[in-house]
C-alpha cells in the first residue's frame, strides 16, 4: 500500500472556504479509494492568540476525521508567522520524530502549496508538484513572483501547458498532464427538476492583479461576472452567485441585484464542505465565469467547482477558456464567450432538463472520476523519473 503525502494550501486558515475545502479533498479520497495510505500535511498560519489557534486547529482535525483522515493530519507553523518558531518549520499536535517517520516511509509527496519549504521537500523520497492554476502558476514562475523548489514530477492540469498551443511559457519544465478530479462516491447523482436556480461560489474580489509588461490588470471574477451583468435580463432562467463578500462590496452587491441577480453570502450557505455539497445538490446548474486570465490564457481550464456540478447531475454553462479536446460544448456542459451565447444555453438547458442532468453526471464520470486521474499519476511516478539530472534552472 502506498503511503501518500498531501501538501495542501490554505484550508485549515480558511474554515468557511467550503468549496476550497473540496479541492483537495477529490485527490485525498481519490487515492484512499485505491488503497494508499495518506496523510494530509498543511501550513497552519497561527494568529499568535494560543486559545484561538488550539480551537482552530481542533475543528480542522475534526472536520478531517469525518473524512477519514482521523490521526492523519500534520499541520506545521513556518517562520514569518504570528508566533514564534524554533528553526525553518515545527509542527503542530505532532512531535517532529512522529512527522519525519511518516515522511520517510512515505512514497510521494503531492504539493499544492507551490512554494513550500525547500527543507521539507527533502524530507521525502519524491516529490511531485500539482499545478491547478495552469497558465497563472507558469507565469507567477516565468515573472519571478512566485518561488517553486526544485521536485522529482511536475503535474499540471492545464491542458495546453507545455504543449506548442501554450501561450504562456513552459518554465523549461517536463510536465505530465491529469485532468482534475472529482470523488463521484461523495457526488452522487440527484436529480429534482424542482430546483430553480443557476448557481455558483465564489470569491468576488481580491489582492490578484497581473503586471504583464506596461499593464497592470485586475485578474478577479468580478471583473468577469460584471461583464455579463445584463444576462438576467435575457433569460428566464434564475441566476444566483454566492460570493464571499465583505463590507466594501455593498454597492457591487446592490448593482448586481439591480439587474436581476439573486446574491448569497458563500458564507451563509457553503461554508462548510457539507454545506457546499448541499448548496450543489439543490442547484439547478451551475453559470459561472472565469478569471480574466483564463480567457487571455486560453488554457482549457474548468474549475474544480464545476466538476462538483457534473458529478451531481447539474448541466453547467461557464465560460469559454480555450479550445479543448476533453470539455465537451452542448449536452451537459455549455461554454460561452458572449451574453447570446449564454442565454442560448440556459435556455437549451431548460427545454430538455433531465438529458441534460444525465449527460453532466456521464462527463464527471468518463473524464474526471478521481480514482482514474490519481492512477494516473501513481503510475506515472512508478516510471523512469523525468526530472533528475534534468538541466532547467530551478526557480527558488
Amino acid at each position: 500500500m502506498a503511503t501518500v503525502v498531501i501538501s495542501s494550501y490554505k484550508v485549515s486558515n480558511f474554515p468557511e472556504g467550503g468549496g476550497h475545502f473540496w479541492v483537495y479533498m477529490q485527490y485525498a479520497q481519490g487515492l484512499r479509494q485505491l488503497g494508499c495510505d495518506v496523510y494530509w500535511m498543511e501550513n497552519f498560519r497561527g494568529s499568535g492568540d494560543q486559545e484561538r489557534d488550539a480551537s482552530a486547529l481542533r475543528s480542522f482535525v475534526q472536520r478531517m476525521e469525518r473524512f477519514g483522515l482521523s490521526g492523519k493530519v500534520i499541520p506545521y507553523v513556518s517562520r514569518g508567522n504570528a508566533r514564534p518558531v524554533r528553526g525553518p518549520y515545527e509542527y503542530v499536535g505532532i512531535t517532529e520524530s512522529e512527522a519525519k517517520a511518516v515522511f520517510r516511509r512515505a512514497d510521494l509527496l503531492l504539493n499544492f502549496h507551490y512554494s513550500i519549504d525547500p527543507d521539507l521537500l527533502a524530507c521525502f523520497r519524491r516529490t511531485a508538484l500539482v499545478d491547478i492554476d495552469p497558465g497563472l502558476l507558469q507565469f507567477w514562475m516565468s515573472q519571478g513572483q512566485l518561488p517553486v523548489h526544485r521536485h522529482d514530477y511536475y503535474f499540471t492540469t492545464g491542458e495546453t501547458v507545455g504543449t506548442s498551443a501554450a501561450l504562456f511559457p513552459d518554465c523549461g519544465l517536463p510536465w505530465l498532464h491529469i485532468r482534475p478530479p472529482v470523488c463521484l462516491e461523495l457526488w452522487p447523482y440527484v436529480h429534482d427538476a424542482r430546483c430553480e436556480a443557476f448557481t455558483t461560489v465564489s470569491s468576488w474580489q481580491g489582492s490578484d492583479w497581473i503586471q504583464d509588461g506596461d499593464r497592470l490588470y485586475e485578474n478577479t471574477k468580478r471583473v468577469s461576472f460584471l461583464e455579463f451583468a445584463e444576462l438576467p435580463r435575457m433569460t428566464a432562467q434564475a441566476l444566483e452567485l454566492a460570493l464571499f463578500l465583505t463590507d466594501k462590496d455593498v454597492e457591487a452587491r446592490r448593482f448586481m441585484e439591480g439587474h436581476g441577480w439573486r446574491i448569497r453570502d458563500s458564507r451563509d450557505v457553503a461554508d462548510t464542505p457539507e454545506a457546499y455539497q448541499s448548496y450543489i445538490r439543490n442547484s439547478r446548474g451551475e453559470f459561472s465565469c472565469a478569471k480574466p486570465t483564463c480567457m487571455k490564457f486560453q488554457n482549457a481550464w474548468i474549475s474544480d467547482r464545476s466538476l462538483c456540478y457534473l458529478a451531481s447531475g447539474k448541466p453547467v454553462v461557464v465560460q469559454n477558456t480555450g479550445p479543448s479536446s476533453v470539455l465537451p460544448n452542448g449536452q451537459g456542459m455549455f461554454r460561452f464567450s458572449t451574453m447570446a451565447e449564454a442565454a442560448d444555453a440556459l435556455a437549451s438547458v431548460d427545454a430538455d432538463y433531465e438529458r441534460h442532468c444525465r449527460a453532466a453526471r456521464e462527463i464527471a464520470e468518463a473524464c474526471f472520476d478521481a480514482k482514474q486521474v490519481v492512477a494516473t499519476m501513481l503510475n506515472a511516478v512508478g516510471r523512469p523519473n523525468p526530472v533528475r539530472g534534468h538541466a532547467a534552472r530551478p526557480y527558488a
